[in-house]
C-alpha cells in the first residue's frame, strides 16, 4: 500500500514510525513532514491547507490511504473532498470534527447528552462575559471557542489574570477569530488522564490512557503549551476510573455525534479530570494527542494499517486491538522563549547517541541544513523512553534526553514523577 500522512509535527513523526512497522506498506509520504519524518518516508512540500494540491498529489501517485494528523485541516474540513475524490482517508469529516473546532458545540453536546463536564456558560459579547467572570468564585477557566494550537486555555488563579486572559482573547485577538466567542468554565481540581480512542461510528475501541503534562515549568509552572511530556501506563489511577471514563463519556459522546448526524470516524481524544464527583470532560479532540501519541503507539501490537483500514471500512467492530504491558514517557525538548516566541536554526546535537541508547527520538520542529539537524519549532523534539514500569521507562528517556543539546534547550525534570509518588 501507498500511505500519505498529512501534518508535519512530532504526532506525525510517531504515526509514520508506526505505519512503517506494516509489512502492508511499500510507499510512505508525509506532506509537508520535517527532518526526522524524512528519515522515514518522502517528504512532500505541500502544507497541510493546501487540499486541491494534496489531492492532486494522491490521485497522480496513486495514493491507497491518507491519514490526517493535525486539528486545522480537519477542522477546515479536509475529509470531505477526500471522500468526494473517492481517496480513502481517516479522519472526521468536518461536521464531526467541530467537537474540536467548537468549544461551544462540544459543550452543548455535553450537556444535550448529560454527559459530564464542567459547568459553564458561553459568550459573543466581552462586557457580558466580562460581568459574569467578575461574579464567579476562583480559579476560573476562559476558553477560546475555536482552535489555538493548544494555546487557547487560561486557568486563572486570579481575577486579573482571568480578565487578561478574556481580553486578550475577545479584545485583542491573540487567537484571532478563535476568541471571538469564549467559554467561561468552573475549574476542577483533580488528576488529569487522556483516553484517545479509535472511533467507527457507534464502535469505540480505546487505547492505553496516558497523562500530559500542559505548563512549561516543573511543577505545572508557567503558561500552557501544547504539551511538555507525557507517560503510559497510570499505575496511580484506578483503572476503575479508566473503564468509567470509556462507559460514560467516550461511549454516550460517539453516539451522540451518530443521533445528531455528524457520525465520527478516526480518533476521539478525550482531555478528562478525575474529581472528587467523578470523572469529567475537560475538551474533546478530533485527532491524535501531541505527544500523547509519541507514548500510546509504541505500546501498539496490533498493525496500525489493519485498525486504520478497519475504521475507514465501517469494520473496527470486527477487530481486537492488543497493547503491550511496557511503558513509556516522553519528555518534549523545546526551544528558548517557547510558548512565546523563539528563535530558529540552532544546531541540534546528539541524535545518534540518544538513539544508539534505545530511546525513540521524534521530531516536532526540526529542519536539515548544510548535513545538520537543527531547530524550526518551538517544540523540537519528543524523546520517549520505553522500559518494564515508568520507573526505567523515565530514568531512560531522561538519559537520552541529557544526550541531545542545542543552544537554548529546556525540558520538564518532572515528567512522570507524579506516577512514581503514587
Amino acid at each position: 500500500m501507498k500511505i500519505m500522512v498529512i501534518g508535519g509535527g512530532g504526532r506525525e513523526h510517531a504515526i509514520v514510525w508506526a505505519l512503517k512497522k506494516s509489512e502492508k506498506v511499500s510507499k510512505l509520504y508525509c506532506a509537508p513532514g520535517n527532518a526526522g519524518i524524512a528519515q522515514l518516508a518522502e517528504c512532500v512540500p505541500i502544507p497541510v491547507n493546501r487540499f486541491a494540491d494534496l489531492i492532486r498529489f494522491a490521485r497522480d501517485h496513486a495514493i491507497d490511504l491518507v491519514v490526517v494528523g493535525p486539528d486545522d485541516p480537519l477542522a477546515a474540513g479536509i475529509v470531505d473532498p477526500f471522500e468526494e475524490a473517492g481517496i480513502p482517508i481517516f479522519g472526521p469529516r468536518k461536521n464531526a470534527a467541530e467537537i474540536e473546532g467548537s468549544k461551544i458545540f462540544m459543550k452543548g453536546l455535553l450537556k444535550k447528552y448529560a454527559i459530564p463536564t464542567a459547568a459553564y456558560e458561553t459568550f459573543t459579547d466581552y462586557e457580558a462575559a466580562l460581568s459574569y467572570l467578575r461574579a464567579q468564585p476562583l480559579p476560573i477557566v476562559v476558553k477560546a471557542d475555536g482552535l489555538a494550537a493548544g494555546k487557547g486555555v487560561t486557568v486563572a488563579r486570579t481575577l486579573e489574570e482571568a480578565e487578561e486572559a478574556l481580553r486578550g482573547m475577545m479584545l485583542d485577538k491573540v487567537f484571532g477569530e478563535s476568541g471571538s466567542q469564549v467559554v467561561i468554565e468552573e475549574f476542577l481540581e483533580g488528576q488529569e488522564m487522556s483516553i484517545l480512542a479509535f472511533v467507527d461510528g457507534e464502535t469505540v475501541r480505546p487505547m492505553v490512557p496516558a497523562q500530559d503534562h500542559k505548563p512549561v515549568f516543573d511543577n505545572d509552572e508557567g503558561p500552557n503549551t501544547g504539551g511538555m511530556g507525557t507517560y503510559t501506563p497510570l499505575p496511580h489511577i484506578d483503572p476503575v476510573l479508566v473503564q468509567d471514563a470509556i462507559e460514560h463519556i467516550i461511549v454516550p459522546t460517539a453516539k451522540a455525534m451518530v443521533s445528531e448526524g455528524r457520525p465520527f470516524r478516526g480518533v476521539l481524544f478525550a482531555g478528562l479530570m478525575i474529581t472528587a464527583n467523578g470523572v469529567k470532560t475537560i475538551e474533546f479532540n478530533a485527532r491524535m494527542g501531541d505527544p500523547e501519541t509519541q507514548v500510546v503507539l509504541p505500546r501498539l501490537k496490533t498493525d496500525l494499517v489493519d485498525i486504520i483500514l478497519a475504521a475507514v471500512n465501517g469494520r473496527l467492530d470486527q477487530l481486537e486491538i492488543e497493547w503491550s504491558d511496557e511503558a513509556a514517557v516522553c519528555v518534549i525538548l523545546a526551544s528558548e522563549g517557547y510558548p512565546a516566541s523563539y528563535p530558529k536554526g540552532r544546531v541540534i546535537s546528539g541524535l545518534k547517541e540518544a538513539e544508539a541508547a534505545g530511546a525513540l527520538v521524534f521530531h516536532a520542529g526540526t529542519s536539515f541544513e548544510d548535513g545538520e539537524f537543527v531547530t524550526s519549532g518551538g517544540r523540537v523534539l519528543g524523546v520517549v523512553g520505553r522500559g518494564r514500569d515508568i520507573a526505567e521507562a523515565r530514568a531512560r528517556a531522561y538519559e537520552a534526553a541529557g544526550m541531545i543539546s542545542f543552544e537554548g534547550m529546556h525540558y520538564r525534570s518532572d515528567i512522570a514523577a507524579k506516577a512514581l509518588r503514587g
